[in-house]
């Protein structure tokens, strides 16, 4: 098999939509590498909680911002995140990450360094790369060669997030979901938004295959057009 032009995929949306697993398996399945963005801000969020740093002080998590060391493994198959040194693929999962997260992910510097990473990661992809998350399309990789933004009503996605978090009851987490995209849509500093030439799918009625499968037929259109 000859080897394939090298793309570069952003996938935006809110959280719920089937981005994690879409990307992964889609990248996966073309050999490209992954990037899970969100991860990057959970982990410099998870440090500013382990160092005692007020989030709720800009300032003071702007002051903090450059110190984490965050290291990113690209492999769909088994995706890593480690802070300074540290493995926190499941630490940056707990609720307590995720109740902050915006907070922190909303201040200018974090955001400046965190896309920073991002971008060098994305450069050094040398078979290309599904990049996730909720600015890639329209503030991180603008020049991605396909946009894709996915979208479900906030019923579906609350029924998907309370799956994965184990015992958490679906209203609470629809409340929750609707909350974090009001922070995300509003924060000052790229916001979530869909980029104008990204292509918008909706996940509410699909399975997750047929999504991979819809995601992986606009790669694969995009790779034969390039």
């Amino acid at each position: 098999m000859e080897s394939a032009t090298p793309v570069i995929v952003a996938i935006d949306g809110p959280a719920g939509t089937g981005k994690s697993s879409t990307s992964k398996a889609v990248a996966a399945q073309l050999g490209l590498s992954y990037l899970d963005t969100g991860a990057q801000y959970r982990a410099i969020t998870w440090w500013m909680v382990s160092n005692g740093i007020d989030i709720d002080d800009p300032s003071a998590v702007a002051a903090a911002a450059g110190k984490p060391e965050i290291v990113s493994g690209t492999d769909p198959q088994d995706p890593t995140i480690t802070v300074d040194g540290v493995d926190v693929a499941g630490p940056i999962r707990t609720q307590e990450v995720s109740s902050k997260v915006s907070a922190v992910s909303a201040v200018p510097e974090v955001r400046a360094r965190i896309t920073e990473l991002q971008r060098s990661i994305a450069a050094s992809a040398e078979q290309g790369i599904v990049v996730e998350g909720r600015d890639i399309g329209t503030t991180v990789l603008p020049d991605a060669d396909l946009k894709i933004f996915l979208t479900a009503s906030p019923e579906a996605r609350a029924a998907r997030r309370s799956g994965e978090l184990k015992g958490s009851d679906v209203h609470s987490t629809r409340e929750a979901l609707i909350k974090r995209d009001a922070a995300d849509s509003s924060r000052k500093t790229s916001p979530l938004a869909k980029a104008d030439d990204a292509v918008e799918v909706d996940t509410t009625e699909l399975t997750l295959a047929q999504v991979i499968e819809c995601v992986v037929t606009l790669v694969e259109e995009k790779r034969a057009g390039k």
